[in-house]
């Protein structure tokens, strides 16, 4: 399969790069989508909420008045979960979150996602080009020469560049990845996918099985 190459103002170059077929089109498995975003979502909560109950809230050693003789209700215990200022019943404790996918569950669905955009018309290979300033509008004019202006958008390079990186941080629908480093959740969450040239053979030695 051959993907057409724009220069950085949004129009054709006239040629084209080579991707793998086995990459960008291969038949998407919605569901391995549904495990990687799940997976991803899963992992990144921290688990650490927590409650006190009766034996961890401060006081409460002392019993709170005689056992008979009163008229009341007897009592061990002022943090007695049914008092004000007790411990909690059942309440939340730290606990690990954790989902582990195969490999090659993984990468197919990246390529299902991939397969999938490259089907809508929503990748655009951009041949290789720098910043001169890390300046948030010289960004703005490459997503306004493609019609992005206020898209959802992710841009993936072949390496870290620190002006890109300082540039995009405050357009809020641009989002700045290495190619190799771009997740499931990355690549569904855009509307549009701006790959560098170079980031190609970057991403497909990545995904290959």
């Amino acid at each position: 399969m051959e993907l057409q190459v724009y220069t950085k103002e949004g129009k054709e170059t006239g040629r084209s790069v080579k991707v793998s077929d086995k990459i960008f089109a291969v038949e998407p498995n919605e569901h391995a989508v549904y495990l990687a975003v799940n997976a991803q979502q899963t992992n990144a909560r921290q688990g650490t909420r927590a409650t006190k109950t009766r034996s961890e809230v401060s006081g409460g050693g002392k019993k709170p008045w005689k056992q008979k003789g009163r008229g009341t209700a007897r009592s061990g215990s002022s943090r007695s979960p049914i008092w004000r200022g007790g411990g909690t019943t059942h309440g939340p404790q730290p606990q690990e979150f954790e989902f582990k996918l195969p490999v090659k569950v993984k990468r197919l669905a990246r390529k299902s996602v991939l397969s999938a955009k490259v089907k809508e018309d929503g990748i655009r290979i951009v041949e290789d080009f720098s910043l001169e300033q890390a300046k948030t509008k010289e960004v703005s004019t490459v997503l306004k020469s493609f019609g992005l202006t206020g898209a959802r958008t992710l841009l993936l390079l072949p390496a870290y560049d620190e002006k890109f990186w300082q540039a995009s941080r405050n357009l809020k629908n641009l989002r700045v990845h290495i190619a190799k480093d771009a997740s499931t959740y990355d690549l569904l969450h855009c509307r549009t996918l701006l790959v560098m040239e170079s980031a190609i053979k970057n991403l497909e030695g990545t995904l290959k099985s």
